[in-house]
């Protein structure tokens, strides 16, 4: 009978090298910065927002869509 490997689920006789996270563990990315472009464009639709929303605070029809062009047309 041939040995199981518990690792594949196949019956063979190969082994498995068992790797750590330690030893091969990556370089962590820094997070981009946000841009100029867009921290002005963030300022500009909080601003103009409230304009395309109800009183409950839900967007109105086709809102979001219509303040982030009115935020665009804003910061050109």
């Amino acid at each position: 009978m041939a040995n199981f490997c518990h690792h594949c689920g196949t019956a063979t006789t190969h082994t498995h090298v068992e790797t750590t996270k330690a030893a091969a563990s990556p370089k962590v990315k820094a997070k981009r910065a946000p841009s100029a472009y867009n921290k002005a464009y963030s300022k500009a639709f909080k601003k103009v927002s409230p304009r395309f929303k109800k009183k409950s605070g839900g967007w109105k029809k086709d809102g979001f869509k219509r303040a982030g062009t009115a935020a665009r047309k804003m910061i050109k």
